[in-house]
Protein backbone atom coordinates (compact mmCIF):
# COMPACT_ATOMS: atom_id res chain seq x y z
CA UNK A 1 0.00 0.00 0.00
CA UNK A 2 0.95 3.42 -0.40
CA UNK A 3 2.68 5.65 2.46
CA UNK A 4 0.72 8.95 3.17
CA UNK A 5 3.20 11.18 1.45
CA UNK A 6 2.66 8.84 -1.57
CA UNK A 7 -0.76 9.42 -1.47
CA UNK A 8 -0.67 13.14 -0.71
CA UNK A 9 1.06 13.77 -4.46
CA UNK A 10 -1.54 12.14 -6.26
CA UNK A 11 -3.60 14.92 -5.10
CA UNK A 12 -1.47 17.91 -5.04
CA UNK A 13 -1.00 19.79 -7.97
CA UNK A 14 1.56 20.90 -9.90
CA UNK A 15 1.47 24.77 -8.08
CA UNK A 16 1.53 22.62 -4.74
CA UNK A 17 -2.36 22.84 -3.72
CA UNK A 18 -4.11 19.60 -2.58
CA UNK A 19 -7.33 19.20 -3.69
CA UNK A 20 -9.28 15.90 -3.41
CA UNK A 21 -12.73 15.69 -4.79
CA UNK A 22 -14.66 12.99 -5.45
CA UNK A 23 -18.24 12.62 -7.29
CA UNK A 24 -21.50 13.79 -5.31
CA UNK A 25 -23.97 12.13 -7.01
CA UNK A 26 -24.67 8.90 -9.04
CA UNK A 27 -22.72 8.86 -12.60
CA UNK A 28 -24.37 9.26 -15.57
CA UNK A 29 -22.39 8.51 -18.31
CA UNK A 30 -22.94 9.42 -21.85
CA UNK A 31 -20.56 8.32 -25.17
CA UNK A 32 -19.84 10.34 -28.11
CA UNK A 33 -18.52 9.56 -31.74
CA UNK A 34 -17.83 5.80 -31.05
CA UNK A 35 -19.68 2.31 -32.33
CA UNK A 36 -21.96 0.26 -30.23
CA UNK A 37 -19.38 -2.39 -29.74
CA UNK A 38 -16.91 0.29 -27.79
CA UNK A 39 -20.35 2.51 -26.53
CA UNK A 40 -21.00 -1.36 -24.24
CA UNK A 41 -16.81 -1.32 -23.43
CA UNK A 42 -16.88 1.63 -21.81
CA UNK A 43 -19.96 1.71 -20.27
CA UNK A 44 -19.03 -1.60 -18.90
CA UNK A 45 -15.66 0.31 -17.41
CA UNK A 46 -17.66 3.12 -15.78
CA UNK A 47 -19.78 0.20 -13.78
CA UNK A 48 -16.93 -2.04 -13.20
CA UNK A 49 -15.46 1.40 -11.71
CA UNK A 50 -18.21 2.71 -9.68
CA UNK A 51 -18.88 -0.75 -8.42
CA UNK A 52 -15.33 -1.00 -6.90
CA UNK A 53 -15.81 2.67 -5.62
CA UNK A 54 -19.54 1.53 -4.06
CA UNK A 55 -20.44 4.30 -6.06
CA UNK A 56 -23.94 4.40 -7.88
CA UNK A 57 -24.40 5.01 -11.80
CA UNK A 58 -27.72 6.22 -12.96
CA UNK A 59 -29.38 5.96 -16.71
CA UNK A 60 -29.32 10.25 -16.30
CA UNK A 61 -29.14 12.88 -13.53
CA UNK A 62 -32.09 14.79 -12.92
CA UNK A 63 -30.94 18.01 -12.98
CA UNK A 64 -28.26 17.33 -15.79
CA UNK A 65 -29.33 14.67 -18.04
CA UNK A 66 -25.79 13.12 -18.26
CA UNK A 67 -22.74 14.47 -15.95
CA UNK A 68 -20.36 12.30 -17.12
CA UNK A 69 -19.58 13.34 -20.88
CA UNK A 70 -16.84 11.43 -23.35
CA UNK A 71 -16.44 12.64 -26.14
CA UNK A 72 -13.90 10.61 -28.95
CA UNK A 73 -12.36 12.61 -32.40
CA UNK A 74 -9.69 12.80 -34.63
CA UNK A 75 -9.37 16.60 -34.59
CA UNK A 76 -9.71 19.33 -31.57
CA UNK A 77 -11.22 21.35 -34.07
CA UNK A 78 -14.07 18.94 -34.19
CA UNK A 79 -15.20 20.42 -30.83
CA UNK A 80 -16.08 23.60 -32.27
CA UNK A 81 -19.17 22.43 -34.07
CA UNK A 82 -20.56 20.50 -31.19
CA UNK A 83 -24.00 22.69 -30.66
CA UNK A 84 -24.18 23.89 -26.46
CA UNK A 85 -20.38 22.49 -26.00
CA UNK A 86 -19.05 26.36 -25.65
CA UNK A 87 -21.83 27.16 -22.97
CA UNK A 88 -21.07 23.73 -21.14
CA UNK A 89 -17.24 24.68 -21.05
CA UNK A 90 -15.82 28.60 -20.53
CA UNK A 91 -13.18 29.17 -23.08
CA UNK A 92 -13.72 26.51 -25.30
CA UNK A 93 -12.20 28.04 -28.55
CA UNK A 94 -8.84 29.24 -26.97
CA UNK A 95 -8.68 26.02 -25.08
CA UNK A 96 -9.35 24.26 -28.00
CA UNK A 97 -6.25 26.34 -29.85
CA UNK A 98 -3.65 25.41 -26.53
CA UNK A 99 -4.79 21.73 -26.72
CA UNK A 100 -3.89 21.83 -30.75
CA UNK A 101 -0.80 23.95 -30.49
CA UNK A 102 0.61 20.96 -27.12
CA UNK A 103 -0.68 18.09 -29.41
CA UNK A 104 -2.44 16.96 -26.87
CA UNK A 105 -5.10 13.84 -26.98
CA UNK A 106 -6.87 14.13 -24.09
CA UNK A 107 -8.03 16.84 -21.49
CA UNK A 108 -10.74 16.70 -18.70
CA UNK A 109 -12.63 19.29 -17.37
CA UNK A 110 -14.66 19.30 -13.73
CA UNK A 111 -17.66 20.84 -12.54
CA UNK A 112 -17.97 20.85 -9.27
CA UNK A 113 -21.14 21.18 -6.13
CA UNK A 114 -21.58 23.78 -3.87
CA UNK A 115 -19.19 21.50 -1.47
CA UNK A 116 -16.57 21.13 -3.91
CA UNK A 117 -17.58 17.17 -4.77
CA UNK A 118 -17.62 16.67 -8.75
CA UNK A 119 -20.91 17.60 -10.51
CA UNK A 120 -19.94 16.24 -13.53
CA UNK A 121 -16.97 15.96 -15.93
CA UNK A 122 -16.25 16.13 -19.78
CA UNK A 123 -13.55 13.84 -21.13
CA UNK A 124 -12.30 14.60 -24.61
CA UNK A 125 -9.84 11.96 -26.36
CA UNK A 126 -8.31 12.86 -29.65
CA UNK A 127 -7.89 9.61 -30.93
CA UNK A 128 -4.32 9.75 -32.27
CA UNK A 129 -2.04 6.86 -32.87
CA UNK A 130 -1.18 6.24 -29.08
CA UNK A 131 -4.82 6.16 -28.19
CA UNK A 132 -6.02 3.74 -31.40
CA UNK A 133 -3.35 1.80 -30.88
CA UNK A 134 -4.47 0.99 -27.15
CA UNK A 135 -6.77 -2.04 -26.97
CA UNK A 136 -10.48 -0.25 -25.88
CA UNK A 137 -11.47 -1.72 -22.46
CA UNK A 138 -7.49 -1.08 -21.56
CA UNK A 139 -8.72 2.77 -23.01
CA UNK A 140 -11.61 2.82 -20.93
CA UNK A 141 -10.81 1.59 -17.57
CA UNK A 142 -7.52 3.85 -17.63
CA UNK A 143 -9.96 7.11 -18.47
CA UNK A 144 -13.00 6.18 -15.76
CA UNK A 145 -10.54 6.04 -13.22
CA UNK A 146 -8.87 8.84 -13.70
CA UNK A 147 -12.27 10.89 -13.90
CA UNK A 148 -13.68 9.23 -10.52
CA UNK A 149 -11.59 11.62 -8.27
CA UNK A 150 -10.25 14.74 -8.32
CA UNK A 151 -6.17 13.54 -9.13
CA UNK A 152 -3.18 15.76 -9.20
CA UNK A 153 -2.67 16.55 -13.06
CA UNK A 154 0.60 14.60 -12.41
CA UNK A 155 -0.03 12.09 -10.79
CA UNK A 156 -0.12 9.34 -13.53
CA UNK A 157 2.55 10.94 -15.45
CA UNK A 158 5.16 8.78 -15.06
CA UNK A 159 3.24 5.56 -14.37
CA UNK A 160 -0.11 4.49 -15.44
CA UNK A 161 -3.07 3.70 -12.98
CA UNK A 162 -3.14 0.64 -14.47
CA UNK A 163 -1.64 -2.60 -14.31
CA UNK A 164 -0.55 -6.49 -15.93
CA UNK A 165 -1.13 -9.40 -14.50
CA UNK A 166 -1.58 -12.46 -15.93
CA UNK A 167 -1.71 -10.82 -19.17
CA UNK A 168 -4.75 -9.18 -18.34
CA UNK A 169 -4.89 -5.10 -17.85
CA UNK A 170 -5.89 -4.34 -14.57
CA UNK A 171 -6.53 -1.38 -12.03
CA UNK A 172 -3.38 -1.16 -10.01
CA UNK A 173 -4.48 -2.43 -6.09
CA UNK A 174 -2.57 0.36 -4.44
CA UNK A 175 -4.75 2.40 -6.29
CA UNK A 176 -7.51 0.52 -6.00
CA UNK A 177 -7.73 0.81 -2.61
CA UNK A 178 -7.03 5.10 -2.22
CA UNK A 179 -10.34 4.73 -4.58
CA UNK A 180 -11.98 2.64 -2.50
CA UNK A 181 -11.19 4.92 0.59
CA UNK A 182 -11.96 7.71 -1.20
CA UNK A 183 -15.42 6.79 -1.03
CA UNK A 184 -15.87 5.76 2.09
CA UNK A 185 -18.95 7.82 3.57
CA UNK A 186 -17.20 8.78 6.18
CA UNK A 187 -14.60 10.62 4.29
CA UNK A 188 -15.16 13.85 3.00
CA UNK A 189 -16.47 14.34 -0.67
CA UNK A 190 -13.85 16.81 -1.17
CA UNK A 191 -10.78 18.30 0.98
CA UNK A 192 -8.06 20.79 0.61
CA UNK A 193 -6.05 19.74 3.30
CA UNK A 194 -2.65 17.42 2.94
CA UNK A 195 -3.51 15.78 6.22
CA UNK A 196 -6.81 14.42 4.74
CA UNK A 197 -3.97 11.86 2.73
CA UNK A 198 -3.46 10.57 6.46
CA UNK A 199 -6.27 9.37 6.82
CA UNK A 200 -6.83 7.55 3.34
CA UNK A 201 -3.23 6.46 4.22
CA UNK A 202 -5.21 5.23 7.37
CA UNK A 203 -8.08 3.20 5.59
CA UNK A 204 -5.92 1.57 3.29
CA UNK A 205 -3.81 0.19 5.37
CA UNK A 206 -6.43 -1.18 7.76
CA UNK A 207 -9.55 -1.51 5.22
CA UNK A 208 -8.32 -3.08 2.88
CA UNK A 209 -6.31 -6.15 1.85
CA UNK A 210 -3.04 -6.14 -0.22
CA UNK A 211 -5.37 -6.27 -3.90
CA UNK A 212 -7.71 -3.27 -2.86
CA UNK A 213 -10.74 -5.13 -1.59
CA UNK A 214 -12.42 -5.03 1.99
CA UNK A 215 -10.38 -6.64 4.05
CA UNK A 216 -12.36 -10.10 5.91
Amino acid sequence: MLQGSEIEALFTRADGQYHFARWGRPIAPVVFGVDDATLSVVKGAVEAVCRLASHEVAETDPELGANFMIFFFRDWAELLAVPDLGRMIDGLEPLVARLQQAGANQYRAFRFEEDGAIQACFLFLRMDKSLSDMPAETLALGQVVQSMLLWSDQAFATQSPLGVVSDKVVLRPEIAAVLRAGYDPIMPRAAQDPSHSLRLAARCLVGYDGFGRPAS
